[in-house]
């Protein structure tokens, strides 16, 4: 049975569901705001009690890379990316989702060959792109200036 591209096309139309762009866009919006705000909410407690705004970023981040791994390991995030789409990608929190997810999925090969080796399967091209671009860019910073 031969299809044209044509008819491929009208074939797949009529069995894909219809696409909730607007109300992915809404969740995805809400939820990494929500995120965001659960950050700053962390980063203002952080700021009672210590003044250096160095120190208070830095506690923030780790806190927020601590919550979504521990998010991950419950199988919490999971539930919450199901809703806020990339609204869970965007904040430091799916950061630490992308690398605690693949160590869980091979956790029953062993900590070296499943948990370390499998660590960085999704996080690994974004270090290594960002790593390669930032010190691609600092020697041409460091010529040009």
């Amino acid at each position: 049975m031969d299809i044209t591209k044509k008819q491929y096309d009208k074939m797949v139309k009529k069995a894909s569901p219809p696409s909730k762009v607007i109300r992915d866009v809404i969740f995805a919006f809400l939820i990494g705001g929500a995120i965001c705000t659960v950050g700053q909410i962390v980063n203002m407690c952080y700021g009672f009690y210590i003044q250096n705004q160095d120190d208070v970023s830095a506690l923030t981040s780790m806190t927020m890379i601590f919550l979504g791994a521990l998010l991950t390991g419950l199988n919490v995030y999971d539930d919450i990316a199901k809703y806020g789409g990339a609204g869970t990608l965007v904040p430091i929190t799916g950061f630490a989702n992308s690398i605690v997810s693949p160590a869980m999925e091979f956790r029953t090969e062993g900590y070296v060959l499943g948990v370390g080796a499998n660590m960085f399967k999704i996080a690994g091209p974004v270090l290594v792109f960002g790593i390669s671009t930032s010190v691609i860019y600092g020697v041409i910073y460091f010529f040009m200036r």
